[in-house]
This record gives structure tokens, sequence and C-alpha cells, in this order.
């Protein structure tokens, strides 16, 4: 029998609560011989249409269901009330697999995986914590983690070598690891453009040299102040800008679209130019293959073979990528694509180091 946390448990009245706060869950058929196992994810409050890291994350888990005849379910969360109640539903409906997308799930994700040792629970973008914030180690709990300093490191370099002003520019959602790194990795690759070149293109909104600054808006829904520091970051001289902040990046394609310059985006986790409807306004992205980890990780736990064992998504095993350059490609000199993919192989064979303070481990 399930073990549900006491203080969680679901009466009709907190039923009724979840219907009022939290998106219904989605329930999906699985194909014959696979019935008996489901797979379940929680969403962050960027919601599974955020053209980020949440969509990314539901598309792996309808790739298994469609490919490995899982069962499905999905329940979105609103805010961070909702995610200790959302995933007691999931629980409730005899889920084997629970996924919580973000680190803002990492506390009840992980109290409901000390309560429930028969249930597998996966984090992405985090490792399971305690109520004061404290990492965890749980037989029945995955993290799913990227190191994307290293293709951010590649954009850096390509956004540096595309800017016609000398001034890039990026920003966070909010301080912490999964959203610095990107920044690092980014200004990484526009110092070493600037050594190889001789330049002194400037980075706005990071400073590898003080990275406990930076610009941050705060939260990842605020797409009005993601409007309000692309417009500072452009009247300041950046043309290309590389926003950290899932949806509030949308505010900055926004701006973008509306300027009377060449500004470009780089876009994080998904493909923005298949996510989103920048098209030519995409520069390329630093993908995290959300999508091929929880497909991996709903595989393996379907199997029998689940376990707590970290993954951590490099350049070497697929887990980042930079995306194509899609409509800018025509005008990207040949000599950077080769450069690009020269820094590539030489950062997977360890001949250069893209080491920051905020690498998963």
């Amino acid at each position: 029998m399930k073990k549900a946390c006491p203080a969680l448990a679901l009466s009709a009245a907190l039923a009724l609560t979840l219907a009022a706060c939290g998106a219904a869950p989605e329930q999906g058929s699985g194909a014959a011989g696979a019935s008996d196992f489901t797979a379940c994810m929680v969403s962050d409050e960027g919601g599974f249409d955020d053209q980020s890291f949440n969509q990314s994350g539901k598309e792996g888990l309808d790739k298994a269901k469609a490919e490995l005849g899982v069962k499905t379910i999905t329940v979105e969360s609103e805010s961070a009330a909702d995610y200790p109640t959302n995933i007691d539903s999931l629980i409730q409906q005899d889920c084997k697999l629970i996924f919580g997308v973000g680190f803002n799930l990492a506390t009840d994700l992980a109290t409901a995986a000390k309560a429930n040792p028969d249930i597998e629970f996966a984090l992405i973008d985090d490792v399971f914590r305690d109520t004061s914030g404290e990492e965890l180690s749980l037989d029945n709990a995955k993290p799913l983690r990227f190191n994307t300093a290293e293709s951010a490191y590649l954009a850096g370099y390509a956004a540096a070598a595309m800017s016609k002003t000398g001034t890039v520019a990026t920003y966070g959602g909010q301080p912490i690891p999964t959203v610095q790194i990107f920044m690092h990795g980014f200004a990484m690759g526009v110092a070493k453009y600037n050594e190889d070149k001789g330049a002194s293109v400037k980075v706005l909104g990071w400073d590898i040299n003080n990275p406990k600054g930076g610009s941050f808006v705060g939260n990842f829904s605020d797409t009005a102040k993601g409007q309000s520091l692309t417009n500072q970051f452009i009247s300041q001289g950046a043309d290309v800008i590389m926003p950290v902040a899932g949806p509030v990046g949308l505010g900055t394609l926004s701006v973008v679209k509306e300027s009377s310059g060449d500004d470009l985006v780089v876009w994080v986790d998904s493909d923005g130019f298949e996510a989103t409807d920048g098209g030519p306004l995409i520069l390329t992205s630093v993908v995290k293959e959300i999508g091929a980890s929880v497909f991996d990780t709903v595989k393996e736990a379907s199997s029998g073979s689940f376990t707590s064992k970290p993954y951590i998504g490099t350049l070497d095993n697929g887990g980042v990528a930079l995306a194509p350059f899609h409509d800018q490609d025509s005008k990207v000199p040949a000599e950077v694509k080769t450069r690009v993919e020269e820094l590539r192989t030489q950062i997977i064979d360890g001949s250069i180091d893209v080491t920051t303070p905020y690498d998963p481990s």
C-alpha cells in the first residue's frame, strides 16, 4: 500500500482545493503490456506551455507514453502553494515514477520521496533537499542535472562574434546555480572570443570576476520586468541578449521584435527557434536535452532498472547542446562556425576548462 505524507493526505475538501488552485491532471492511456506502470509529472509555476524547461519535460514524458506504452499523468502548478498538494494527488493516483520540474520542487518532492519509499522520484534541474535546504541522498530519488556552462560557452562565443556593437547581455530569473551557470558560461565564451580576436566585447548583466553580482528579474513569470531589463540593455548598446528566466524571456523577444536595430536573442533550455515565435530573431539556443533525460529515466524505471545515481547532461553525452543557427545560419561566418565546433571538441576532450562555481556534481 502507498504511504502518503500525513500532512498532505487528501480529504474530499482538499480535493476541491486542488481543483481550484492547480490545473486538473491530464491522463493518457498506456499501450497494452505497460498498463501497470504510470509515469507522472508536476510542473512548477511556469506551466507546461512555458516554451522552456517545463514544456521540454512534458515532451519527454509524452514520448515515453508513445514509444514505451506507459501511462502518464501530468498536473500543472499555478503557484508554489500547489506543489505539495499536486505531488500528493499523483501519489494517490498510483504513480510509479513522479517527476518534479525545477528547483522549486526540491523540498516538497524530497518530503514525498522520504514518506513513500516504494515510489520512485526524479527532479529536473536540482538535487533533493530537506526543509533546511541541505542536499539529501535517497535510494528512490534521482536528480537530473545539466552542465549548461559548456553549451553556454559556445553561445557566448557566437554572440560575441555576431555582435555589431561590441556589447552583449544576459540576465536571469533568480540568482540560483541552475541560472547562474548559463550566465557564467556565456561570459566565459565571450572572454574566449576576445582572447582569440584581440577584441573587447562587453557583457552586461554578468561579470565572471564578480559572480555574486548579475542582473535578475527576481522570478520566472514577470515578462514586464524582462522587457524593462531588455530595453535597458539595448539602451546601453547590447545587440545580442540571453535571458535565463523561462517565460520571462518572451518579454525580451517582444522588445527585440519592436526594436529598430539588428538585435538578436539567445534562448535557453529548449530550441527557441522551434519553441517560440521568435524565428529569425533567435541566433541560437543553449539547449538542455530535458526531454531525453525524462524519456531515459522512464525507460529505466519501467524496466525495473531505476537508480538514484544523478544524471548530468554534458556536451559529451548529448545532455546539453548548442542549437542550430536556423535563419541566422547564412549570416554567421564560416570561420565562426568552424571555431565553435573546434571549441565544442576541445570542451569534450578536456583541453578547454569550462568549470564554473555552479557546476552540478
